[in-house]
């Protein structure tokens, strides 16, 4: 098995003309129950240029009935997409990626809210990034509170702030649940194999963190503009290493190529953290030794993976 072929790559695309400011895409999965919160919260923006892509990824419960039952009585555009079988977040990510037609999308979770200004005020702030720094901007991050009106982790000390998803996760430590849109130029010009797409749970930062490597920045601003509800679900996040190893041995594998060259030396406890999350989840996967070596680039890195390698079975429930 040819790992590192799994990993995605970047090709620039050419400019495209788009019909909306905004794609808002939602992925649905069970959530038939607060699916008219995120109506209610796109029916009262005051910035109306934006469109829905709405994908209920095989759902078991009613969520294909109460989204038609929604769409009638929405006033904005919506492209409604029915999966027959679950194919996880991230193949439905691509689905609206591939059928956008706005400048920018942004991601709306199906159990979430926002508040009126949240489009207006994202779009100003992108209008006012100077000209000679849009072409290099990925797009706008803001912050996020809960239910009950608390701040999500914690504000950023600058304004703007301009970094990307790797330096900034170093650089604000408190860089917990936060909300952005993304250009959708750059999202279109992301390749990936969709072979990954049928082995589970497959982490959005694999995207963020190849939109960093490619050179973008994103503009961080503390308006909070999204509403986090806190459940059972998301309040308390409890891993299932065996479940979701494929997923986190590819994460891995993209943090230890992609960044080693430039900050190895600066964040060292990093990529040791990395092999060692690596090696947990080969202990899950049947894939020989001989394909993580191939895999990994850095030599240093290598040998790390391979003294590590009949440990492994001592990481599992760590």
């Amino acid at each position: 098995m040819n790992l590192q072929a799994l990993l995605p790559s970047y090709s620039k695309q050419p400019n495209a003309n788009y019909i909306y400011r905004f794609t808002v895409f939602t992925p649905v999965y069970n959530r038939a129950d607060t699916l008219e919160r995120v109506f209610k919260s796109l029916e009262n923006q005051t910035f109306k240029d934006f469109e829905l892509v709405i994908i209920n990824d095989g759902s078991t419960d009613n969520s294909h009935d109460v989204i038609e039952s929604l769409i009638k009585t929405a006033s904005f555009p919506i492209n409604y997409i029915n999966n027959a079988v679950n194919k996880h977040k991230m193949a439905c990510f691509f689905q609206a990626i591939h059928l956008a037609q706005g400048e920018f999308i942004l991601p709306f979770d199906s159990d979430d809210a926002c508040v009126p200004k949240a489009l207006e005020l994202l779009s100003k702030e992108y209008d006012e990034i100077p000209d000679a720094l849009k072409p290099n901007i990925s797009g706008v991050t803001v912050l996020c509170e809960d239910q009950n009106g608390n701040l999500v982790g914690k504000a950023f000390e600058k304004q703007p702030y301009y970094s990307n998803t790797f330096l900034s996760s170093r650089e604000h430590l408190e860089a917990t649940e936060k909300w952005g849109f993304t250009k959708t130029s750059v999202l279109k010009g992301i390749q990936v194999n969709e072979a990954i797409f049928a082995k589970g749970y497959i982490p959005e930062g694999i995207i963020w963190e190849l939109i960093a490597k490619e050179g973008f920045q994103t503009k961080y601003v503390n308006h909070i503009l999204r509403i986090y509800y806190l459940d059972s679900e998301n309040a308390i996040s409890i891993q299932n290493h065996k479940k979701d190893a494929f997923g986190m041995a590819l994460y891995s594998l993209c943090i230890l190529n992609w960044f080693y060259k430039d900050y190895f030396l600066k964040y060292p406890s990093l990529f040791i953290k990395r092999i060692l999350t690596l090696l947990r989840a080969a202990y899950y996967l049947n894939y020989p030794l001989k394909s993580y070596v191939n895999a990994i680039n850095p030599f240093l890195l290598k040998v790390l993976f391979i003294i590590g390698w009949p440990f492994k079975k001592l990481l599992k429930n760590t």
